[in-house]
Formats: structure tokens, C-alpha cells, sequence
């Protein structure tokens, strides 16, 4: 037997493990139900990877609500494709721009109540396959949201129905909630070495 025959071999063996592993793993998973996803640290990606998660329910047809809380005027590519070319997703982006931009928090507390009030109605609306709130964790870091009322609100929604929280922080009780749990890590970031961000890539 030649070399290569021996690692062809070796190899062989190791994926067929592991195929086999794969698929006991996902043999046990017997429960059908809308899942919670948090994805939060300090990495950047949060936000695009929940719109990741839109265009995947996008693609089978599936209805979508995103609300938007913190960021500002200036929409993403994202935001933009979805807003003008997803009339299918229900999008809306409370608009007032980061708290450290606004500097008043009595301000800020009304726009996060008021753009709370549209996502609470997504998330007793059956309808909304996956429901995106990006930067949410902020409004309950800051204190602008009762934490009690949204962790019921956030529990109580549809059994169909899947919910992506993005933003740093937020506390333990979304961790406790969340089905899903990532945390990017930022090891670099073109920002700190003075690179612009760029538009089509970091907006």
C-alpha cells in the first residue's frame, strides 16, 4: 500500500467519525420551535450576521420584522436593500442616533419606548417568522427599558416565532433566555490603525 492510499485511508476513517457524530447529534434534536439568538462581545459582525439570518428567512419566504434601536440616520447597505427591496419585512429603526451623539437621556428613553411598542407587536404577532432586534441589549444596559417587561415579552412570544438580540452587553437574563449564545471578540479592527470604515463592507 502506497503513502497515499494509507493517509486516504486515515482519512476516510476520521470523516466517517465524524459524520457519524454529526449525525447522532443531530438525530437527538427533537424539538420543533422558534429559537433565541443572542449575539453580542465585542467583535464586529453582530448586526450582519442577524441580517445574515433575514436574507436566509427571506429565501423561503418567510415574514421578518426588524427594529432598530441606537443607530442612527445613515442606513447600512443592508439596511437599505432591505428598507426599498424587502417589502416583505417590517422595518423600523427608532432613528435618534447613538446616545453618546444625542446626549439626552430623558430624549432617548421616549424613543426607545416608542420603537419598544413596535417590537412588542411583533412579538405577539404569529405572523413574523424572525424577529431581528439589533442593539437592544443598550436600551437595558442603559436602563431605558424595563427588564422585566422585556424578558416577558421576549418569553411569551409565538412558539413559531425566532428572535435575534445583538449588542453588547444586556446582562445575564438575556443569557439565561437566549437558546443561542455568541460572542465575537474583537482581536482586530482596521479602526484602530486609522482605516476608514468602508462603505459595502462596514456599512
Amino acid at each position: 500500500m502506497t503513502e497515499d492510499s494509507k493517509k486516504q485511508q486515515s482519512h476516510q476513517r476520521k470523516m466517517e467519525k465524524l459524520k457519524d457524530s454529526v449525525d447522532a447529534t443531530i438525530a437527538s434534536a427533537d424539538v420543533e420551535r422558534g429559537v433565541s439568538i443572542l449575539l453580542t462581545g465585542n467583535g464586529k459582525g453582530k448586526s450582519s450576521s442577524a441580517f445574515g439570518m433575514v436574507m436566509r428567512a427571506l429565501g423561503y419566504d418567510f415574514r421578518v420584522g426588524v427594529v432598530q434601536f441606537i443607530k442612527g440616520e445613515q442606513l447600512s447597505g443592508e439596511e437599505i436593500y432591505v428598507r426599498d427591496k424587502c417589502p416583505e419585512v417590517t422595518f423600523y429603526q427608532m432613528g435618534t442616533g447613538f446616545t453618546w451623539d444625542t446626549q439626552d437621556r430623558s430624549g432617548d428613553i421616549e424613543a426607545a419606548v416608542r420603537t419598544w411598542e413596535v417590537a412588542a407587536k411583533m412579538l405577539c404577532d404569529p405572523s413574523y417568522h424572525l424577529v431581528v432586534l439589533d442593539e437592544l441589549t443598550y436600551m437595558l444596559s442603559f436602563k431605558y427599558l424595563d427588564q422585566a417587561m422585556v424578558m416577558a415579552a421576549l418569553s411569551d412570544r409565538p412558539d413559531n416565532q425566532s428572535v435575534v438580540v445583538t449588542g453588547r452587553g444586556g446582562g445575564s437574563a438575556l443569557i439565561e433566555w437566549a437558546d443561542t449564545v455568541s460572542e465575537l471578540k474583537e482581536v482586530k479592527h482596521a479602526y484602530n490603525a486609522g482605516i476608514m470604515a468602508r462603505r459595502g463592507v462596514d456599512f
